[in-house]
């Protein structure tokens, strides 16, 4: 049985559930083909021998921008087993967001697929690299590196490491970048620990067991790519690995391996829902499914019951974020009510505390910012001036969302003081893309909003006022143009341009009133 809290890193829980179930099944691709936990560990093992010929090893600084993959797993459980420093970059993400990352992480090592979906990131990579960074190709042909493990040298578990030197609590082994308020990503600093314990609250809260099936269709790189990895490690169930997401091909694989929990986001919730009317064939779109789950985005309560009701399962919710991967879940004994109008109860080992302006807990029922302490929280940001202000002088880390506490101990989200977009799980930086479409020469001002959507949780929305050029207006085409040439990423592209005459504005800053934008054009 796990023991929670003597596993401190990640190596440690692979090590342990091969030991406990080494000829289970942990991975099927869509083809049939498995990888059992046995197996897996030794071809991480193999890749990490690979991986140290090439000069990594612990500590090393290794960025990896790969697509969802058994390999790629694999790859990010060698470089565990090695102690390096991992900074995963999601593989929609091209020049501008990846030079930043390779830039302001100091990656030392930089692994990318080649030409993957029409993209040569090969060469991406090597265009934006600075000098020193090492590019390396995986997957493809190429495959993983392949080494002697005896070559490897002895492991330390983490908690003698602990005992030694303080590692596991103090020692960075994951960097994440995220958009969040500021044009500029910031970068997250985590431990092999606090991702487990992320990984051990969703574990607990799904109630998966060896019986059931899951499904990885989100990008690995995203946090919550670990997060669920880690829930496999200790719950013992194994996955079903997709590449790429689409609706109808992912439900026929889903139907045939026999997937008992699928998900990963409002988007999956909507996608699955549509594909099951659009069949209209009477029986259920995925039969063995019991369970949906997912976070990254509100979860509209007429969702949750279509959902529910059409395919048959649980809509099972969460709320986590790059910082905290796993703050709140709703679970199967949870109530409709529950499940539909809030994001589930803190899951094991978080604390949820709501504070009020002047930073007191306030109690059930009064709104307030969210605040965060518990295992799970990460260490901070590569900048010390944002870990400051973020971290309140009792240690509670400031999430910027809005919210209470119910008396029933469930979290609601009503907003948030932040000025993002989450859109497909992704978050957005308004003021990046506000930067970008002022650059425009037909645009004199603009504001940038998400606006409610059923299926993406979020949609970017443009509001600008015009120069007086005299020319035709401006369209949302020539504007996505204008956008794609200065680099910006496709998902982070407005979906909806308004003009207007002016911004609405107030305060003695003359701020602009964004909540009144969101009211103007949320229809």
């Amino acid at each position: 049985m796990y023991e929670s809290g003597r596993i401190r890193t990640l190596w440690e829980l692979v090590e342990y559930r091969a030991a406990a179930s080494a000829d289970a099944v942990m991975f099927y691709e869509p083809d049939g083909r498995t990888v059992t936990f046995g197996e897996a560990r030794e071809r991480a093992l193999r890749a990490a021998a690979g991986f140290r010929e090439l000069g990594i090893g612990a500590g090393t600084r290794v960025a990896w921008q790969l697509p969802t993959r058994v390999g790629t797993v694999l790859a990010s459980l060698a470089l565990a087993r090695l102690g390096a420093v991992q900074i995963p970059v999601v593989h929609l993400h091209r020049e501008r967001e990846v030079g930043y990352v390779l830039a302001a992480s100091e990656a030392e090592f930089v692994l990318v697929p080649g030409v993957w979906r029409d993209v040569d990131f090969t060469a991406m990579a090597r265009k934006v690299a600075p000098d020193g960074t090492r590019v390396i190709t995986v997957g493809g042909e190429t495959g993983l590196p392949d080494g002697d493990p005896a070559t490897l040298p002895e492991f330390t578990p983490g908690h003698a490491r602990e005992q030694q030197s303080s590692y596991a609590r103090e020692r960075t082994s994951w960097i994440y970048y995220t958009s969040g308020t500021t044009a500029v990503p910031k970068g997250v600093r985590h431990t092999d620990a606090s991702l487990i314990a992320g990984g051990v609250g969703l574990a607990t809260a799904l109630g998966m067991s060896t019986a059931d099936i899951g499904s990885i269709a989100f990008p690995y790189a995203h946090i919550a790519g670990p997060d669920y990895v880690i829930a496999m490690l200790v719950s013992g169930f194994p996955a079903v690995v997709l590449e790429t997401f689409a609706p109808g091909a992912a439900a026929d694989t889903y139907a045939r391996l026999g997937v008992t929990m699928a998900g990963g986001s409002t988007a999956f919730y909507q996608a699955f829902l549509e594909e099951s009317r659009r069949r209209a064939h009477g029986g259920k779109l995925i039969p063995s499914l019991r369970l949906l789950s997912g976070g990254g985005a509100p979860l509209p309560p007429g969702l949750y019951f279509e959902a529910g009701r059409e395919l048959e399962c649980a809509v099972l919710h969460g709320y986590g974020m790059t910082e905290c991967p796993m703050i709140a879940m709703g679970t199967p004994y949870d109530t409709d009510e529950q499940l539909s109008r809030t994001v589930g109860r803190p899951v094991t080992g978080a604390e949820v505390r709501i504070a009020g302006p002047d930073g007191r807990a306030l109690p059930a029922g009064e709104p307030g910012e969210v605040t965060l302490k518990g295992p799970m929280v990460c260490q901070g940001y590569t900048d010390p001036a944002l870990t400051a202000a973020s971290f309140d002088a009792d240690g509670w880390f400031h999430t910027g969302d809005l919210g209470f506490l119910r008396a029933d101990g469930h979290l609601v989200l009503t907003g948030r003081l932040k000025d993002i977009i989450i859109r497909k799980g992704e978050n957005i930086s308004a003021q990046e893309v506000e930067d970008l479409v002022r650059g425009h020469p037909a645009v004199a001002d603009a504001a940038v909003i998400g606006l409610p959507d059923r299926e993406r949780g979020e949609r970017v929305c443009a509001v600008v006022t015009l120069t007086e050029t005299g020319g035709p207006a401006l369209t949302l085409r020539e504007l996505t143009a204008h956008l794609r040439r200065a680099g910006l990423m496709t998902q982070k592209l407005p979906e909806q341009l308004e003009i207007a005459a002016e911004l609405p504005r107030g305060g003695p800053l003359g701020k602009v009133l964004k909540g009144v934008l969101r009211e103007r054009h949320s229809d």
